[in-house]
């Protein structure tokens, strides 16, 4: 299915299109009664012309505007009702509960960037006035602000389908923005990339915003989001997935003739450090929590914590047997899709075959079952993939022999999305130099508490250093992710009645 404007597309345009596909049970992998049509190099660029038209008269409609529009999608997505529930559901095997949840955390999304500019601060006005008494020569008038950067692509993830998804914090924080959006929809749930996209139609309609204000595209090929990233006419992209997609279109960005931002979320393995007081005094309920938060969304978050860190020390043989134990205890839920499924088995069988590795937990003949599994530093230096990330319910215990090797170690770790200390408070202050080296590589340090769970909060960092992402200065959670789809203009020498009402005194 293709968006453009205020039709939904599903024969005038898509006859040319050889290629459809199913919306799929994660469950069974059987379908589930909707076909769609994989967008035609004309569909792409109709949608993109379409954002480019509405650019201008979007950006104008204002941020009281475009912040009503906001609140209007959130409304519409609730008005979905239990059909987006059941059809998440049914095409992610996520439960209704999450779902409820994430749901909320969508609407949420909308309605705090509606709040944020909806004053016409976010624009970040500097204001620094003419001195024409200056010498040796005058001061001119100069005034700073951020403008929208022009149409945005943006990529769904897997794992939300609805928060990272369609109207998920990307197209809320571009929309906010004034930046029209070509949502590329994600082939594991198109059925509801669909809904959500109709609700976002809705809300234009009902707030009397430009028709390719938004715009979805669907596809399973690459062909589709190249196409999308390389079109002269967008500016920016957005990306939630994994590394291997996410640094693709980078590269199909970054060498474009006129060379864009993108913006792309690639996973991490997001390292916790166990330090010696939670072996000693937390042991049983830190095991129970850390198995907890490795199988959450059986291990589906890019925020699953992949890798504990431990130095050599009394009690450190039970505590990984028992975080084992309640893994195994734990049975995985359906994966996302079947190609998911089968690359965590596959990842699973090439970590246990690492050399120096030992298994924690139960071996699993076939289907999917937690794993962990511990290995030396100094092995874990010697053979850097064991900390190659496995999407799913999957850790590494990472045991260093004393702090050094434990600093040495961090020093050899990738741009990560968090990191994480758990233990008292003078002995984190007594291993700063390890706390140092963290900070150095991930976009949120954690105390004593667990990576999967990102607040939705103004001073949330949900980034990192590469390959966590591809630009460690911006976030695709909280107030600021604004500014990935703006920059900043100067005004000089500027008549008053020409400024925007934002610089005016």
């Amino acid at each position: 299915m293709t968006l453009t404007g205020k039709q939904i597309i599903q024969g005038e345009y898509t006859a040319a299109s050889k290629d459809i596909f199913d919306s799929l049970s994660a469950g069974t992998g059987k379908p589930l009664g909707q076909t769609f049509y994989e967008a035609t190099d004309g569909e792409i660029d109709l949608a993109v012309e379409a954002a480019f038209e509405a650019f201008k008269p979007f950006r104008d409609k204002g941020h009281r505007a475009r912040a009503a529009f906001l609140r209007t999608i959130a409304s519409e997505i609730e008005l979905l009702g239990d059909l987006f529930l059941e059809t998440a559901a049914n095409e992610t095997g996520l439960g209704l509960d999450r779902l409820k949840g994430e749901r909320m955390r969508t609407m949420n999304q909308l309605n705090a960037f509606a709040g944020f500019i909806e004053s016409g601060e976010w624009v970040r006005a500097i204001i620094d006035r003419a001195d024409a008494d200056r010498k040796p020569i005058p001061k001119p008038d100069l005034r700073q602000m951020q403008i929208p950067l022009g149409p945005a692509a943006i990529f769904g993830a897997s794992n939300f389908p609805f928060a990272f998804s369609v109207a998920g914090g990307d197209t809320a924080a571009a929309l906010a923005s004034g930046c029209p959006v070509v949502f590329k929809g994600h082939p594991a749930h198109p059925a509801t990339c669909e809904l959500a996209a109709t609700a976002i139609l809705h809300a234009i309609e009902k707030t009397d915003m430009p028709a390719g204000a938004f715009n979805l595209i669907q596809g399973r090929s690459t062909r589709v989001g190249s196409r999308l990233v390389v079109h002269p006419l967008i500016k920016s992209v957005a990306f939630t997935g994994s590394f291997k997609g996410g640094k693709a279109l980078y590269d199909l960005a970054v060498r474009r003739p006129e060379p864009i931002p993108v913006y792309a979320e690639m996973g991490s393995v997001n390292p916790v450090l166990v330090l010696s007081s939670v072996i000693k005094d937390k042991r049983e309920a830190t095991a129970k929590q850390l198995a907890g938060s490795i199988t959450l969304g059986s291990g589906q978050f890019c925020t699953n914590p992949g890798v504990i860190l431990l130095i050599d020390q009394p009690g450190n043989n039970e505590f990984l047997e028992k975080i084992g134990a309640e893994l195994d205890a734990i049975t995985p839920a359906t994966m996302l899709t079947k190609s998911i499924g089968e690359a965590y088995i596959s990842g699973v069988q090439r970590q246990r075959q690492i050399p120096g590795t030992k298994s924690l937990t139960i071996e699993g003949a076939e289907g999917i079952v937690s794993n962990m599994v511990r290995i030396s530093a100094a092995d874990a230096m010697r053979h850097p993939d064991i900390l190659e990330e496995v999407f799913g319910p999957s850790s590494v215990a990472v045991v260093s022999g004393d702090m050094n090797e434990l600093v040495a170690f961090c020093k050899t770790l990738s741009g990560q999305l968090t990191a994480t200390i758990l233990g008292e408070p003078e002995e984190i202050e007594n291993a700063s130099e390890v706390v140092d080296v963290l900070r150095e590589k991930a976009g949120r340090l954690i105390v004593n508490g667990y990576p999967t769970g990102v607040e939705v909060s103004p001073a949330m960092v949900h980034g990192g250093p590469y390959p966590a992402t591809t630009d460690s200065r911006s976030t695709s959670v909280g107030a600021t992710a604004i500014y990935r789809f703006t920059r900043p203009i100067c005004y000089q020498n500027f008549p008053t009645a020409l400024l925007p009402v934002e610089l005016r005194d």
